[in-house]
């Protein structure tokens, strides 16, 4: 016996809703992106927003012993976050260590994004797959190889002492912040390279070719044509850059030494060694908020920038 699926026939007004609520996204191509998205945007905003709201409520407790928490709700964790000397040095040096580390990846980052949207011709994902080659390796296998090329008895050292440039190893090549910058900006180099090679490749060349027929020269189009036209992509590289650099904890650990330490190793042992979850989670909220108004303040001002400039 063949079964049927029986349909309720919808009413006038049902009928009406429907088509209303389809013509209203209909006009907002915007509202049915989000639409599609709206699964995974659950989902991911549920995982990431439970880990953030136990971090809050934790945050106002407060430690009594080893693993022993006050729950009756304090806010000394934030004002040692805000007043303690150690936390705002490292702080501004971890702001200091990623904004440096962005100016460079992207700085390094647009000259081959620059080449590989505008001069190469033919086998264009061959370019992007070599520049996606570092990501075949593990993070840590490529922090170790800057300790092998930047460590005392290096390469860097090796090198110049062969050379006869130096007499003995130059110690300064390692565990400070300098090693972390390199080391930061070597690992997110190809994250820079991939937004800013996106923008380029979208630029219209007429644009350029009606620069160029009225007397424009190359550096005059690349500065009021080129470079606004990337901007995006710069933002976007700045973002996905400063971002999780500010809150690395494992290349200052291992090439920073004691004068590279960030922020994020302070929470980091606060949630290991010391046990101090409430600590660590309040100077994690507050690490975290800082650096959602900074980038929320830079995204802002260079979109203003880029609206007057056009």
């Amino acid at each position: 016996m063949t079964g049927h699926t029986l349909t309720m026939p919808l009413d006038s007004a049902q009928t009406r809703t429907l088509s209303q609520a389809r013509g209203f996204i209909g006009r907002r191509p915007g509202l049915r992106g989000y639409l599609l998205l709206s699964p995974t945007l659950m989902i991911v905003g549920t995982l990431m927003l439970i880990p953030v709201l136990g971090m809050a409520v934790m945050s106002f407790w407060q430690q009594t012993g080893h693993m022993a928490f006050d729950m009756s709700g304090t806010l000394n964790n934030y004002a040692e976050a805000f007043t303690r000397d150690m936390y705002r040095v490292l702080f501004l040096r971890s702001l200091s260590i990623s904004g440096l580390t962005t100016l460079a990846t992207v700085v390094m980052a647009f000259p081959l994004a620059f080449f590989i949207a505008f001069y190469v011709k033919r086998h264009k994902m061959v370019w992007i797959i070599l520049v996606t080659l570092p990501f075949w390796t593990s993070y840590l296998l490529r922090v170790f190889s800057w300790k092998v090329i930047l460590g005392y008895n290096g390469a860097v050292n090796s090198g110049l002492m062969s050379l006869g440039m130096i007499s003995e190893p130059l110690d300064f090549l390692m565990y400070n912040p300098t090693a972390v910058v390199i080391t930061l900006t070597h690992a997110w180099a190809t994250v820079a390279i991939l937004p800013i090679y996106v923008s380029l490749e979208k630029i219209d060349r007429s644009l350029l070719e009606a620069a160029t027929d009225l007397g424009d020269s190359p550096f005059v189009r690349f500065f009021r044509i080129i470079l606004p036209l990337a901007l995006p992509g710069i933002l976007a590289a700045c973002v996905l850059i400063f971002i999780p650099t500010v809150g690395d904890y494992v290349t200052p650990s291992l090439v920073g030494g004691s004068d590279g330490y960030m922020i994020a190793n302070v929470i980091q042992f606060q949630f290991g060694r010391g046990s101090n979850w409430p600590s660590g989670a309040a100077i994690s909220l507050t690490s975290m908020t800082i650096v959602a108004i900074l980038v929320g303040a830079f995204v802002w001002s260079a979109r203003r920038l880029s609206g007057r400039r056009g």
